[in-house]
């Protein structure tokens, strides 16, 4: 006859949320501490009950036991490189030609530039430049590059007329 779990529906259901808060080596951790405490160290009963993968679970104790954490390719691989790390010599000469055209806020709140300049204005003096067509990025890319570079692209706000007063209210100032 199989021993009973000693755990209750509602704490299985509470074990079960957190281990999904988690991801990597953190879950693994989790889930091997509770499968000591709770399964003497068995990964079958952990997976009957909690419906964990036993060989993560097995992965997490040996993890626990030898304290070296295991890394899996797809996090040693995965992720396209950004634009900026692909041509760093372009994205300098980005960051000088966004750096002529910035002006700081006016608020002086936030360390954000705004700049004048607009992606396609920037693709063409990176092609007067000379640099060749393939490592300029597409307007659409360039504005999120001049984005993660701490420039805003905005329109320059224009000054605005004073609004004329109303004849009635000029009368009484005079």
């Amino acid at each position: 006859m199989p021993k009973k779990t000693p755990l209750t529906p509602s704490q299985i259901e509470d074990l079960r949320f957190a281990s999904k808060q988690m991801a990597g080596a953190s879950r693994r951790a989790f889930q091997a501490q509770i499968c000591q405490k709770y399964f003497e160290g068995n990964t079958r009963k952990t997976e009957t009950v909690l419906g964990w993968g036993r060989r993560t679970v097995k992965l997490g104790l040996e993890e626990r036991r030898t304290g070296i954490i295991c890394v899996g390719r797809q996090s040693t691989h995965s992720g396209a490189k950004r634009w900026e790390e692909k041509h760093p010599k372009v994205a300098q000469s980005l960051r000088e030609i966004a750096e002529s055209h910035a002006q700081q806020n006016p608020t002086f709140k936030n360390p954000i530039a705004y700049t004048r300049l607009t992606a396609s204005e920037a693709r063409k003096q990176l092609k007067l430049l000379e640099y060749k067509e393939s490592e300029i990025p597409r307007p659409s890319t360039m504005a999120e590059v001049l984005n993660r570079m701490g420039y805003r692209l905005r329109k320059v706000v224009k000054a605005k007329p004073k609004k004329k007063l109303p004849k009635r209210i000029k009368s009484l100032t005079t």
